[in-house]
């Protein structure tokens, strides 16, 4: 199959999702997830990538950044990431072969309240997957340190994320935070939804068709979707399935969004 053309959108906020290669469970190890955390920081240090949330599962990730930087900048960041940690883990395994799928799915995402969506569903992963009750007992996500900042190895952009989200102070977000984590465990809400990881954009319709405008031709038999309070722009495709057990599926080709 020939590879979808690459496009690059400047000054968006991006969700990042990349499977490791037949949706194997190559993350499993806590050695593993914690040496993807590391070249995380290492790229944040390196590049300037501005991180706004992440979660590290088995067999995949989730990612949050803000275009902040420069074109190269996530790019740059995610073969740093994905290259050095599939080496780690091939060489300590004396395993040969694709670590990760070839492609990594990016989503934009509006500013605002579709951003705090798109937060809490990367914080609820695996509460989802059934592995903890809480994302406080997951420490492979930005749950923890978004709740208790940290002063050391920090990877979340603690101003960054106030200002995109419309705080005036970073305490009266984290008490949100806390409070839409909570209501979502409470009432449900914690369900999969593949917006989140199969669209090409999501957030109001105005901001939809300004992602799709300047895509220009490349969005040709992509349509802007109402789903609920939001918009998002994908294609009539296999969903993205977010699980841990038998059934596995995958990112479509054929909507993944990168940069050149």
């Amino acid at each position: 199959m020939a590879r979808a053309k690459r496009h690059y959108i400047p000054g968006q906020i991006w969700h990042i999702t990349h499977r490791c290669h037949k949706r194997e469970f190559l993350l499993k190890f806590a050695k593993d997830r914690r040496r993807w955390l590391q070249w995380l920081y290492t790229a944040k240090k390196r590049y300037g990538l501005v991180i706004l949330n992440y979660a590290v599962t088995s067999n995949h990730i989730h990612l949050l950044v803000a275009d902040d930087e420069g074109r190269d900048v996530i790019p740059n960041s995610i073969k740093l990431i994905a290259g050095r940690t599939a080496q780690e883990f091939n060489q300590r395994k004396s395993r040969q072969g694709a670590f990760w799928e070839d492609r990594y799915h990016a989503t934009a995402v509006e500013s605002g309240e579709h951003l705090l969506q798109c937060l809490v569903y990367i914080d609820l992963n695996m509460v989802r997957a059934g592995a903890v009750k809480h994302p406080s007992d997951w420490p492979y996500c930005g749950y923890g340190e978004i709740q208790k900042p940290k002063r050391k190895n920090v990877l979340i952009n603690y101003k960054r994320l106030q200002e995109l989200l419309g705080f005036d102070n970073y305490e009266n977000l984290r008490a949100a935070h806390k409070k839409w984590v909570g209501s979502s465990l409470e009432n449900g809400a914690n369900i999969r939804d593949d917006k989140w990881t199969a669209s090409l954009a999501v957030g109001s319709k105005v901001f939809v068709e300004n992602v799709q405008a300047a895509m220009g031709a490349s969005a040709v038999g992509r349509k802007p979707r109402e789903t609920g309070e939001s918009y998002q722009l994908r294609e009539i495709q296999q969903p993205y399935i977010d699980d841990f057990n038998g059934k596995k599926s995958e990112i479509d080709p054929e909507n993944v969004f990168l940069w050149h």
